[in-house]
């Protein structure tokens, strides 16, 4: 292969990784297992910022030498975003640093595969870090440049002030409290919004001066502090709002933790509206368990087959019944048919595992926390992608 042909096949390799979806959401990966800071953003915040970096550099793909011709929108874009979210400088270039070094991987394997020499791949690997330099120092103008634009503009003080609560940093002093409208003394509901799309928060906190709170931008999610729970008539009806207990200033930095993963668990349940922090209680207790709802499952639902349509036509209908208190009645209203069906279904999850869901718990085991291992268990089990331990 001659030094044409080879670069004509470096940039085909390259533009085809401009329209690769898993090469975006291995970017992203990269990206967010570097970064703690990014992995708490929303991952559409991400993937969006990626892809838009990707697109532009379509254009240096073809020209391959002029980097400093190209457009470097998407970089400065990128950059004044995590300005404004609060989001610390290092924790920005970490990702995008991680996200360089995958792209170079995943390039380097493909130009091998394709029998191209190790100059030509030395020279693809020197440009590709010229042209990541170059994204680093848009990335850093951009973020910059929005904290001079932003420095004294009320969002973007309140943006700061409510990260440095909530996430780490410099604790602000009473005088900036008090003119964030912020009670240093009182007592204080954290609020942690999941719009799904990320740019609709902006317009909806005008909407929000009858809480009397302060609101921002904190992680890519709206997140504000307030004397009050909101009602169901001041949340946007498609929006998912989890509220802690109120609390001094000093203890509301892990219940926002709690919070978000609150509302990624409300995400992926399709919940709508306000949602005290409490609803999720066990659902984020248990997940700090993983491998002990896979020895659950294992235990209770040995036999039991994940690809099994049947199978898992049984855990759920298991599931949905624990979910009404063990009525059958009630169980059958929920899944559309009838007692009878349901409670031939509890039999064969019965004869197929060898335990039984109806009968009395053993004398090593309570009632309430017989129906807490089942109910783990099977919720483990039909998870998508829940590990199986072994079966």
């Amino acid at each position: 292969m001659n030094v044409a042909d080879e670069h004509d096949s470096v940039a085909g390799i390259l533009r085809s990784m401009v329209v690769d979806v898993d090469v975006c959401g291995a970017l992203v990966d990269a990206a967010r297992d570097r970064s703690p800071e990014l992995a708490r953003l929303a991952e559409a915040e991400t993937r969006s910022h990626v892809t838009a970096m990707i697109r532009a550099a379509d254009l240096w793909f073809d020209t391959f030498e002029r980097v400093e011709e190209q457009d470097f929108t998407a970089a400065l874009l990128l950059g004044a975003d995590r300005a404004g979210q609060g989001i610390p400088m290092t924790a920005v270039l970490q990702g995008l640093q991680a996200a360089f070094t995958r792209t170079t991987e995943i390039m380097v394997d493909r130009c091998r595969s394709d029998g191209v020499s190790d100059g030509a791949l030395l020279t693809m690997v020197m440009r590709l870090k010229e042209y990541g330099d170059a994204v680093e120092r848009h990335v850093i103008n951009g973020y910059r440049a929005a904290e001079r634009g932003t420095a004294h503009e009320p969002l973007g003080a309140l943006t700061r002030i409510l990260r440095q609560l909530l996430v780490g940093g410099v604790t602000p002093s009473a005088e900036e409290l008090v003119r964030a409208g912020i009670r240093p003394g009182g007592q204080h509901h954290c609020l942690v919004w999941d719009m799904g799309d990320p740019a609709r928060t902006r317009p909806l906190t005008s909407r929000l001066a009858a809480l009397r709170g302060t609101f921002g931008l904190v992680e890519g999610r709206l997140v504000g502090l307030c004397p009050r729970t909101p009602t169901h008539e001041e949340i946007e009806a498609t929006a998912l709002v989890v509220v802690s207990p109120a609390a001094p200033l000093s203890e509301l930095r892990p219940l926002y933790r709690l919070c978000v993963r609150a509302a990624d668990i409300g995400r992926r349940q399709g919940r709508r509206g306000p949602h005290d922090l409490t609803d999720f209680a066990a659902e984020i207790a248990l997940a700090e368990q993983p491998l002990l709802g896979s020895v659950l499952s294992a235990r209770f639902l040995n036999g039991l087959d994940q690809s099994d349509t049947f199978h898992r036509q049984l855990a759920l209908t298991a599931l949905t019944f624990l979910d009404n208190g063990r009525r059958l009645d009630q169980t059958a209203t929920a899944l559309f048919t009838h007692p009878n069906t349901v409670r031939y279904r509890l039999g064969r999850l019965q004869q197929i595992t060898g335990e039984s869901l109806t009968d009395a718990p053993p004398e090593s085991r309570s009632g309430p926390l017989s129906t807490l291992h089942w109910w783990w268990a099977l919720t483990t089990w039909l998870r998508p992608g829940g590990d199986s331990l072994g079966r």
